[in-house]
């Protein structure tokens, strides 16, 4: 194959340059517009929430969370090791510290190591649960690659131990259960706040963009004022509390309202091409396509090859570079977070799969543009690839 196939672009196939265009022509192209609203409109009536802000970007919208969860310089805020570093980095914005847990086989962080956490290293008075005289105050959920957390149970911890729950959902606006609990409740709908992110790899794209809701609708409203520099009055710019340059332009609204048009047919051709890319690696005897979470209906934005290391010993920056040869992008998951400089030395607890799946999954492309012979190409060259190395 002679052209090359990216990880994951943007999709433009609807209304994106007429409405970026008509924005352009009205004038308003940057704060405020009438886009904007539609666009939390639009997302809203999708999600079945009553309210949600637009914002700068998921990270905006993590920070933005934390401090409405009333997360001060001091406290303590559980994160998982095993996602995007700018999960954690908003917690450092607060001056609080994360305390890092490990993840179960969904990637996303693993409610029973949460709970152990909670009753064997810290304790309760029945309103405050303390760690080492510190109070934590919160828990971040990272829906990772478009799998469900398991809420059910991450939320009956919260509810005893009095912790606001940050859903980042910023890689699985769409996903959802089916069953239990939480049936037909969306990531980022279930916890105190939900975080969703518009970056350009993202399932839908507003160049650069997020968003964020609650299940306090009033609460949102004053996120949105603290996104839009907390303008008191707005007329003789006066402010009574510390606001930040979060808002979302005109333009870049005018392009998600397009993309929100197109998001349940983005969702169905990303399920579809899971279900193709699993019957291509079914059997191959290094590797296997990770699963979603039973009882959910995933976006599936991203697919996770997971490379038997104890079969094929290879590094992922080997595996990466040898795709890339033959014209295909690929990624490793992440760099544990924890083992980062700006965390070395932060607390972790009780790690044992985060590091095991950081060296051993492989993100294969997703695009929703990508055709069958594409994938075809992918799988056959992943499969030549590790056999080659296995024999080797």
């Amino acid at each position: 194959m002679d052209k090359f196939i990216p990880l994951s672009i943007p999709n433009f196939e609807g209304n994106e340059k007429k409405y970026v265009d008509d924005a352009v022509i009205q004038g308003w192209v940057s704060t405020g517009g009438a886009y904007v609203t539609k666009l939390e409109q639009e997302m809203a009536k999708f999600l079945h929430v009553d309210n949600i802000a637009a914002c700068q970007s998921g990270t905006s919208a993590l920070h933005l969370s934390l401090v409405e969860a009333g997360v001060r310089p001091g406290d303590l805020v559980i994160v998982p090791p095993l996602t995007f570093i700018a999960a954690v980095n908003p917690v450092k914005y607060q001056f609080a510290t994360p305390v890092f847990i490990d993840c179960d086989d969904s990637f996303c962080i693993d409610p029973i190591k949460l709970r152990s956490f909670c009753e064997q290293e810290c304790q309760w008075d029945g309103n405050v649960l303390k760690h080492n005289d510190a109070d934590v105050k919160a828990v971040v959920v990272v829906h990772v690659f478009g799998n469900m957390a398991d809420m059910e149970a991450i939320m009956d911890i919260a509810e005893k131990y009095n912790l606001k729950v940050i859903e980042d959902a910023t890689e699985a606006l769409g996903t959802k259960y089916t069953e239990g609990k939480y049936q037909n409740k969306y990531a980022g709908t279930i916890g105190d706040f939900g975080c969703y992110s518009f970056n350009g790899n993202k399932i839908i794209t507003t160049g650069g963009g997020g968003a964020v809701t609650s299940n306090n609708p009033k609460a949102v409203d004053h996120l949105r004022f603290l996104s839009t520099q907390a303008k008191t009055d707005p007329h003789c710019y006066i402010h009574d509390e510390v606001g930040y340059n979060y808002r979302m332009t005109n333009l870049q609204a005018a392009l998600g309202v397009a993309q929100m048009e197109e998001l349940p047919e983005f969702i169905k051709r990303k399920q579809r091409n899971y279900e193709w890319y699993k019957k291509l690696f079914d059997g191959f005897e290094y590797g296997s396509l990770m699963p979603f979470r039973s009882g959910t209906s995933s976006n599936k934005w991203f697919y996770s090859v997971h490379i038997d290391q104890t079969r094929v010993a290879v590094s992922m920056r080997e595996v990466i570079i040898a795709l890339y040869e033959k014209g295909i992008e690929t990624r490793a998951i992440w760099g544990l977070i924890n083992e980062q400089k700006p965390y070395k030395d932060e607390e972790t607890y009780k790690l044992e799969k985060a590091p095991y799946y950081a060296n051993c999954i492989l993100n294969i492309p997703s695009s929703t543009q990508i055709t069958k012979e594409e994938m075809q190409y992918v799988a056959d060259q992943v499969k030549q690839l590790l056999r080659s190395l296995a024999d080797g």
